[in-house]
């Protein structure tokens, strides 16, 4: 600090005798008095009635002689006041750039604050939580103890980790603060092994077993899970081993109807019906209008989705890894976020929005979680506080700006000249 204040006490010395102005003012007062005396030289040859239009008029009617002499002595002067004015521009010039180069290295170029700030550094467990929760949903269950069992020596090693154990027993095996609980283990575990009887040995019944022993939370949530893996057991059973229809299959597979759709006739007649119908085609399924249901080309991935996308709702969480999903999504954003933090550290400039991009990152539709909707009114996004709401007219704004606009009663609409109460708009999601 002391050095920028000396370079600037000096930068003012030098301003305050620099003869500058002075030389500037004394080339305007030579250039004045030369026209004065060029002008009163010419204004006895003049006519009182004569007047001057413009410069050009005036110097065509002085006396060149005269005006010669007198431009030829203000030559000198001049071009002498016109080097000082540029040797003290020189001066000034230079105590500038002393002066920028002493604020330059007292205020040198650091990171800007959203680059040097890793906001999940002080967040390790909960980094350790979604890499156990991404190795448990991926079956990896022998890697997740072995990260599970470190995490826990590595507590205690640090000392904050008072758990008694039985002597000899694992650390894996008991519940961390920061990584799934045993019970949440033991839920994948059985979702793997149902999914790798459906994937692996082409097995229904564990599945359809465990959509029966949750019917109830599954039919709240709307799910069709159950009548969806018995249709492709009743196809499975009619097609038999061979994947081709025979004689005898078809018999196995009207019996496991009988026995096992009687359940699903309220809810599911129509696909039931179908099946059935479908059975007067046994000698051609592929010609038959029903062939389309007896395709099982990909129906064994697809229930498989179906089931681990069921399961998981049912514990509450997402059907693909959130790790996963986030590695991903961070991996399509980086080039654009690298790009704009080469730009902001040219320009000295750092987001000015706390939770929200400065730049549109483009990410495929699988990835777009929520609703996105801007109130055209307020062209405010809309939030779970303040979701999108269509009036009877078919126009959708804000809530908050559909209770300023209302205050209550009947308004019009802000997009056309219908009239509509509050009350009779509707919340939508996009």
């Amino acid at each position: 600090m002391d050095l920028v204040q000396k370079e600037h006490e000096r930068l003012q010395k030098r301003l305050k005798a620099s003869q500058g102005l002075k030389n500037v003012q004394s080339t305007i007062d030579q250039l004045q008095a030369a026209r004065d005396a060029i002008a009163s030289g010419q204004s006895h040859g003049m006519d009182d009635s004569s007047s001057v239009r413009s410069i050009a008029d005036f110097f065509c009617m002085v006396d060149s002689a005269s005006a010669a002499v007198t431009l030829a002595k203000l030559q000198n002067p001049v071009k002498a006041s016109f080097d000082s004015i540029n040797d003290s521009l020189k001066e000034t010039h230079s105590g500038l750039n002393k002066y920028t180069k002493s604020l330059d290295k007292l205020f040198k170029d650091r990171p800007l604050p959203s680059t040097e700030h890793d906001a999940l550094a002080a967040q390790e467990h909960l980094i350790n939580r979604a890499i156990a929760m991404h190795l448990l949903r991926e079956g990896q269950f022998s890697v997740a103890a072995t990260f599970l069992s470190e995490i826990a020596d590595q507590k205690a090693m640090d000392g904050h980790d008072n758990t008694p154990r039985p002597s000899g027993a694992s650390a894996s095996l008991f519940d961390i603060d920061e990584v799934p609980s045993a019970e949440i283990r033991k839920q994948f575990a059985a979702m793997y092994y149902i999914l790798h009887a459906l994937k692996e040995e082409r097995n229904l019944l564990p599945a359809i077993q465990w959509s029966r022993e949750h019917r109830e939370a599954l039919e709240a949530r709307g799910s069709n899970l159950e009548f969806e893996l018995c249709r492709l057991q009743f196809v499975t059973l009619y097609h038999g081993d061979s994947q081709q229809p025979g004689p005898g299959n078809w018999q196995a597979a009207l019996e496991y109807a009988r026995r096992e759709f009687q359940s699903f006739l309220p809810r599911y007649l129509r696909e039931v019906q179908q099946l059935m119908g479908a059975m007067a085609f046994c000698s051609n399924i592929p010609g038959s209008p029903y062939a389309a249901i007896f395709n099982t080309t990909s129906a064994w991935d697809d229930v498989a989705q179906f089931f681990t996308r069921e399961f998981c709702s049912l514990l509450g969480l997402s059907a693909d890894s959130p790790l996963y999903i986030a590695s991903t999504a961070g991996a399509i954003a980086l080039p654009t976020l690298l790009k704009l933090q080469t730009i902001m550290k040219a320009k000295r400039t750092e987001w000015t929005s706390e939770n929200e991009l400065p730049v549109e990152i483009s990410l495929p539709p699988s990835y777009l979680f929520h609703s996105i909707f801007v109130c055209p009114v307020s062209k405010e996004q809309a939030t779970d506080e303040n979701p999108p709401m269509m009036m009877p007219c078919g126009h959708v704004i804000a809530e908050e700006s559909l209770r300023r606009l209302s205050k209550g009663n009947r308004f019009k609409c802000p997009y056309c000249p219908t009239e509509s109460h509050p009350r009779d708009a509707r919340k939508i999601f996009l």
